[in-house]
Order: C-alpha cells, then sequence, then structure tokens
C-alpha cells in the first residue's frame, strides 16, 4: 500500500450507492442521490468520485474498474458495493420454465474468486479496497415489483416461499464479510445500520431493494462513522 491515509477515494458499485431510486409519480428508476459525499469531503480532507452504474455485477465492475486503472485511476482507495445484481436471477426465465434449472447472475463461488482477484489487483497497485455488505431487502416487496408482469404462480412453484429472497439475498452480504476477513481488508456494514434501525422497511424504496431518502442517510452516516473511526474522530 502507498500509505494508510486516505486522501482519493473512487467508488465503484450499482445503483445502490449511485443514488437511484423510483419516481413516486412515473413509477420508473431515477438518479435521486442524497449519500450527502461532499459532507464526508468536507469533514476528513478527502476528494470522492463515483463510478456506480445501474444494474452492475462485480464482473461488469471488475473490467470497469481494470479499464480505469488502464488509463490511471487517481485513487488510493476504491470502495466497492457489489453483490445485490450478482445474486440476482432472471426471474422471467423462472416464470417460463419454473422446472427448469436456474442460476443467479453471478454464482457465488464465483463471485467470492472475481471478488478476491479484484482486491488483489488494486492492491498490487497499492490502492486499499475498501467492501460494503448489502443494506437488507423487503422479499414481498421484491416480488410484486420485480415479478409484477410475469407468471406469479410459476414462480412460486420454483422459489416455494417469498422470504426465501430474502435469505439469498443475505448469503451474498454474508460472503463479502467472510471476503473481507480473508483479504483482510476494511469492511463498512451498511446491512447491520439498516438492521439496528429497526425499521427497514421504512428504509428502501417501492421495490423493496433500493434505499430511500431515510435508507441513503443509513448509508451516510455508516461511511462518516467509518471514517471517523479510522481518523480517530
Amino acid at each position: 500500500m502507498k500509505s494508510d491515509k486516505i486522501e482519493n477515494i473512487g467508488i465503484f458499485g450499482d445503483s445502490i450507492l449511485e443514488g437511484i431510486q423510483i419516481n413516486p409519480v412515473n413509477k420508473k428508476y431515477y438518479i435521486d442521490n442524497h449519500i450527502d459525499t461532499e459532507m464526508i469531503m468536507n469533514k476528513f480532507s478527502v476528494k470522492i468520485k463515483n463510478y456506480s452504474s445501474f444494474g452492475c455485477t462485480v464482473t461488469k465492475g471488475s473490467r470497469m474498474l481494470e479499464k480505469k486503472l488502464e488509463k490511471i485511476l487517481d485513487c488510493d482507495t476504491v470502495i466497492m458495493d457489489y453483490g445485490g445484481n450478482d445474486c440476482d436471477y432472471n426471474w422471467k426465465a423462472i416464470s417460463e420454465n419454473p422446472e427448469g434449472i436456474h442460476v443467479p447472475n453471478t454464482p457465488l463461488d464465483i463471485f467470492h474468486d472475481t471478488y478476491c482477484q479484484l482486491i488483489d489487483i488494486l492492491k498490487s497497485k497499492g490502492i486499499m479496497p475498501i467492501l460494503t455488505t448489502l443494506p437488507p431487502l423487503e422479499p414481498q416487496r421484491f416480488f410484486n415489483w420485480f415479478c409484477k408482469d410475469l407468471n406469479q404462480e410459476n414462480i412460486m412453484k420454483w422459489l416455494h416461499d417469498v422470504k426465501t429472497i430474502y435469505f439469498h439475498q443475505e448469503s451474498y452480504s454474508r460472503e463479502i464479510e467472510k471476503i473481507a476477513l480473508e483479504k483482510e481488508v476494511p469492511l463498512v456494514d451498511l446491512r447491520s445500520a439498516f438492521m439496528q434501525s429497526g425499521q427497514v422497511g421504512q428504509l428502501l424504496c417501492e421495490d423493496g431493494t433500493h434505499p430511500n431518502t431515510f435508507g441513503q442517510k443509513i448509508i451516510t452516516n455508516s461511511f462518516y462513522e467509518f471514517a471517523g473511526a479510522r481518523a480517530g474522530i
């Protein structure tokens, strides 16, 4: 590592850290980001640039980050938030063939290995990787949103229980914790922060997975507390 001091931060992840919410009028996704990086930059004298991208998986993120590194990425630290899209399924395919074999966008073993390789690449460049756990989702809202125009009866034949969506996503968040321990990199535990609020449903948009403005404030506080702990504040 170049230094333990954090000065220039790049954020690489999916729509969670991009600040995507659901427009309450037209019910479409749009950027409404209240994650207050400006406050964190001012408080801790750091620069933050957000490269997060809607729908990004760890595989896509790895390719994106490697391209940035080829062009010289001006960061000493990279925060990564992957897993939400990796753990998701092709619900349309499931609805059309509930008896078939269906795997996540990124199977868990590939997710683990790809994330570890990405961490190794960053370390080799003298860049500190920081991981985040996944904010919890609300399974019934998730199901209603993403399966609303599909054959829900068929999906339930395959799924059996809507709560399975929650536990499956949680398994990817647990895997991120394991990766952070294995690779000895810092971890910002967004999931615990959401759970400790005791009102997870009130922190998420209608789709049950994207944090709303209140949820984004939880993310801000998590990063603020993490930065404060590292700075000894």
